[in-house]
């Protein structure tokens, strides 16, 4: 279940008449808990509670049902319960069915509310489900409730208004969403000038079968678009006339709305019995853009960005400047006035804005920032100088640009009650401005320096009505030339499999000329090289969002030297780090933040997660494209070892279908059907049978025996069963196999004593990289790379934490996963001259590797590898395989990964310079 759903089974149950015997049940249920697993509480099987009338379910909850007014007591015994600690439950909770109180075990955070109250608090629990959030989102109770009441809403319309569902209508329904958004808030904000006034002339007016409610509805929304000088000839009825004019183009064009039935009706109530002075427009934007796009509704209210996450880009692009540039000026009244006018003249924008999340964000840390000012100089309630429209941005989808507006003007309005008080934020928040700012199209196709000019002028495009007509570019110019410009975001990512024709074409229009291997970037490379073109032209810092892909592997000699070339530089970055959402267990991208100038300044700043889950932040001089402390060096492809290295190769793969293939039994039983066919199967080793100790074989024919084996009918029919595979491939080189069923379809298995075998894709949990020896008879699956019969002392490098760290830099990782590559990691490996000593002593470190691990036979490779169990004789040989190694490089063992690397990327400049030279 996801939090909404969460939030709606909880807010069921707490409508429902309180029984005691059932509560606890009930509660656990609503969190997602299966049948089978409430079925073995009731029985008691799994309920170790040791208080009367209480249910604890192991690792999560301790809930008891009291007499009435005992519930503080009951709360008391819960937490001093010895099954309360034994089962480490997170939660605490007792409830009479008039009160109801709770606590998290952990923190000491407590919950209390009279009982119908209860699912306000539903946020609380969530961890009770699998979805661990940030506090913020956590807290926003509102924010999903509104999510879930406005879908059920937008369903039921849908349903009975089909018309509205279709494509040319889609844009009126959301609109429509829109409006009502905006009506809810006014009327709970004094915006309108009765508290609940639109829902109550709803209810007032319209008829008990709800026929009508479309026709009231209309005419309000008509009221809200004449201005009161204009009424009078309007035949506007005299129950709307209260409304206020609002323009902003939000109420203009049509009037009319979907027909409303009984159930419609009861939801429109619903939503209007929310307090939506507690919308968030920080997250309630992304939520409420799954409502009305169909193919995210699936996870409705699972899809947003974080505030903390946000700042993690708006802090050090140019926030925490403007907090020093504040802390530095002390009460200094002329140093103050300085910062406030640099305020009034920074623009902000984002190219792939969607609900605003970003624009809203930096828009409330800059009002706060300028209300600090307008406190030290005595001016608190002075009206901001900070122009909502100098916070533009782009989105293609039409409703997104609705509602990024909306949020804007709604955080506008929060920012002058919390600032200026409600009566000035009152007076002037209506009308609404009509200028328009937020661009819906395709930000890739358009051009930026017309629709966030640098200076006071740029091509523009008008569009009559703003809200309604998705517009092609913004329609007003800054007043503001001379202010600084910042660029920032989450663009789509998009690897290069799953992106559309479309996308395709995207790129290909930004790169093509630029470089032929486009094809390789992800979608998101888009928007930095539009940002660096943009910067040439501008003073503007830029900062995105990104899959970690593009600061990995070949994507980084495709796209860093073209950056580097519109002199951009990298002027922060935040490594690798899950951009978490709502969803159940947390479910999140891995990305990095990157931070370009072309004015970067001496110097950098390098965040990073640490241990402990806490930012790590370090000041360097230079920060490389793989987000390095470093020099700009990039690490391309070599087809052969640079390094003196043994050559790498993939293993064999075999483009069969399954068929060359045999476990341990079907092995026994096809040898034990003709005897002849033994010396034809071989153990193959892929990376599942490496790693996991798994027992496989093959069929491995030579040229010379092909005749032979036809005598054998069970390997004939396994072979004519291959031949028809390949003829059916759509491959060319595959239908040409088809001649050579007997064959794997790529051999490069050689005769060896054994062989070196490093598996392709390997967990990056893991604190080495699998490596290993299989007998030199064992067929290497093409999962894995290969060295045949190479010195042992190989094996040492790979298995090494300097290994480790180059290839999850230079490589390209699948999430976090470690990617291997022979012609980016192995063969760009830099390794300082070895004598002959240091690969004796390499060998035998190899050596103690290998015995440790025949010491605990049978475990595989996963079992001795897992960080939490593996066995301490093993730990030690690795230790001292890098001791070995490491001071081969310095002369001692390296304090931690960051002097590896900068010690092997200095290493790897020497080496490619030399190789050069020659």
């Amino acid at each position: 279940m996801n939090a909404v759903e969460i939030e709606e089974a909880i807010s069921l149950l707490a409508e429902q008449p309180f029984v005691s015997a059932e509560f606890p049940y009930a509660f656990l249920e609503a969190f997602g808990n299966k049948e089978t697993t409430i079925k073995r509480l009731r029985s008691g099987n799994s309920n170790k509670s040791d208080i009367e009338g209480g249910v604890l379910q192991q690792n999560n909850i301790h809930i008891a049902v009291c007499n009435e007014g005992n519930v503080t007591e009951t709360l008391y015994k819960l937490k001093e319960s010895p099954a309360t600690s034994k089962a480490k439950v997170k939660f605490i909770l007792a409830t009479d069915g008039k009160e109801f109180q709770a606590e998290d075990v952990i923190s000491g955070e407590t919950v209390a509310c009279d009982y119908p109250a209860f699912h306000d608090h539903f946020g609380f629990f969530l961890s009770l489900a699998g979805i661990t959030t940030v506090r913020q989102i956590r807290e926003s109770a509102f924010d999903i409730k509104a999510t879930s009441r406005l879908n059920k809403l937008y369903i039921e319309l849908l349903r009975d208004n089909p018309e509205w569902a279709t494509a040319e209508r889609r844009h009126d329904m959301n609109h429509f969403l829109a409006r009502l958004i905006f009506c809810f808030f006014a009327e709970d904000t004094d915006i309108f000038e009765k508290n609940g006034l639109f829902s109550d002339t709803v209810g007032q007016m319209s008829a008990g079968d709800a026929s009508d409610i479309h026709e009231i509805i209309g005419e309000i929304f008509r009221a809200m678009d004449t201005k009161k000088d204009q009424r009078a000839g309007s035949k506007i009825k005299n129950w709307a006339l209260k409304f206020p004019y609002v323009n902003g183009q939000l109420f203009s064009g049509s009037t009319e709305v979907p027909k409303f039935t009984r159930i419609a009706k009861s939801y429109l109530r619903h939503v209007g019995n929310l307090d939506w002075k507690k919308i968030n427009p920080d997250i309630f934007g992304s939520m409420i853009q799954a409502v009305a796009d169909e193919d995210e509704r699936g996870a409705l209210g699972m899809h947003y960005t974080s505030v903390p996450n946000i700042l993690k880009v708006l802090n050090p692009l140019f926030l925490d400047d403007l907090r020093g540039q504040l802390e530095e000026a002390g009460d200094n009244a002329r140093k103050l006035l300085n910062l406030r006018k640099r305020l009034a003249f920074i623009r902000v924008f984002d190219p792939a804005c969607g609900s605003g999340n970003f624009l809203v964000i930096a828009y409330k840390q800059m009002r706060e920032i300028e209300a600090e000012i307008n406190k030290l100089r005595g001016e608190s309630s002075r009206k901001s100088e900070i122009p909502l429209t100098n916070f533009r941005g782009i989105e293609l989808r039409g409703f997104s640009c609705e509602i990024a507006r909306l949020a804007l003007i709604i955080a506008e309005y929060q920012c002058d009650v919390l600032y200026r008080g409600q009566q000035l934020a009152l007076a002037e928040f209506l009308p609404l401005s009509a200028e328009n700012w937020i661009t819906c199209g395709n930000a890739l196709r358009l051009e930026w320096l017309s629709i966030f000019p640098p200076a006071g002028t740029g091509v523009k495009l008008y569009a009559n009505d703003l809200f309604s007509t998705p517009l092609h570019q913004a329609e007003i110019a800054f007043e503001n030339e001379g202010g600084e410009t910042y660029i920032c975001g989450n663009p789509p990512y998009l690897g290069s499999t799953w992106q559309s024709n479309d996308q395709k074409g995207d790129l290909k229009a930004i790169f093509e000329n630029k470089t032929g291997l486009w094809k390789s970037l992800d979608y998101v490379a888009g928007w930095f090289m539009m940002a660096a073109e943009y910067g040439k032209h501008t003073n503007a810092a830029s900062a995105f969002v990104s899959t970690n892909s593009i600061c990995q592997g070949q994507q980084v000699p495709i796209l860093w030297p073209l950056i580097l070339k519109t002199r951009h530089e990298i002027a922060f970055a935040h490594t690798s780090f899950k951009w978490n959402n709502l969803a159940s267990y947390n479910a999140g991208v891995t990305v990095v933040i990157v931070g370009i100038s072309n004015h970067s300044g001496k110097i950098r700043r390098l965040f990073s997660i640490g241990e402990d889950e806490e930012t790590i932040e370090k000041k360097v001089d230079n920060i490389n494209a793989y987000l390095v402390a470093g020099n700009n060096v990039i690490v391309s492809k070599e087809s052969r070892p640079v390094n003196e290295l043994v050559s790498m190769d993939f293993g064999s793969k075999p483009v069969d279908g399954g068929y060359l293939f045999f476990t341990l039994s079907e092995k026994v039983a096809f040898i034990a059907s003709n005897n002849a066919t033994e010396r034809y199967i071989y153990p193959y080793s892929n990376s599942e049978e490496f790693i996991n100790g798994k027992q496989r074989f093959c069929l491995w024919i030579k040229d010379e025996d092909q005749d032979e084996v036809k005598s054998i009918p069970e390997i004939v029919a396994r072979l004519d069963a291959i031949k028809e595979l390949r003829k059916k491939s759509t491959k060319k080189q595959t239908q040409e196999l088809a001649a050579l069923p007997y064959k794997f379809g790529e051999i490069r298995h050689r005769n060896s004593n054994y062989t070196i075998v490093v598996p392709r894709v390997s967990s990056e949990n893991r604190d080495f990289l699998p490596v290993g020896l299989v007998n030199g008879g064992t067929i290497v699956g093409d999962r894995n790379f290969a060295l045949y019969d190479a010195p042992l002392w190989n094996m040492a490098i790979i298995a090494s934490r300097l290994h480790w760290v180059w290839i999850g830099t230079v490589c390209v990782r699948l999430e976090m996963r470690f990617s291997y590559s022979n012609t980016l990691g192995w063969n760009t490996f830099p390794v300082p001259k070895l004598t002959e000593k240091n690969r004796e002593d390499l060998n035998t470190c190899a050596e103690e590797i290998l015995i440790a691990r025949e010491r605990h036979f049978p475990a595989t490779i996963a079992d001795l590898y897992d960080p939490e169990k593996m066995p301490e004789d093993l730990r030690r040989a690795h230790d001292r395989n890098d001791e070995v190694l490491e001071r081969i490089y310095i002369g001692r063992r390296f304090k931690n990964d960051t002097e590896r690397l900068e010690k092997l990327f200095a290493l790897y400049t020497q080496m490619t310079s030399k190789v050069k030279a020659l």
